[in-house]
């Protein structure tokens, strides 16, 4: 079943610190007033989302349909992913870590000293 904009906050709202806003004039979501995700109103679609660039190049490498990008991400730390072919579990793993990219620093110490 394909996830909605509504799963991807839900998701992402389990995370400290994560509202609801825009960025670009789409929904998005972001931490310490980062943006780290945002639906792509684009013609291709798709969640737009941070991640490191070596992840990024991993994931287009695997040949995985449910990951792409455009010349306009070309360079930057930005997955682009297809909602009707990730599972929860997965995007809640790339969810936590564009989290880790984009939380202050602050919140990111509460987090791990929470989980100790």
């Amino acid at each position: 079943m394909a996830i909605t904009w509504q799963g991807v906050v839900d998701l992402a709202t389990e995370l400290p610190g994560v509202e609801e806003s825009t960025w670009w004039r789409s929904p998005a979501l972001k931490v310490g007033k980062k943006g780290f995700a945002r639906l792509r109103d684009e013609a291709e679609g798709g969640l737009v989302l941070m991640c490191e660039m070596v992840e990024k190049e991993a994931l287009l490498a695997s040949g995985d349909p449910t990951f792409y990008t455009t010349p306009h991400y070309d360079g930057y730390p930005y997955i682009l992913i297809d909602l009707d072919r990730i599972g929860r579990d997965q995007l809640r793993e790339l969810l936590d870590a564009a989290w880790w990219q984009s939380a202050p620093a602050k919140l990111r110490k509460e987090r791990e000293q929470q989980s100790t």
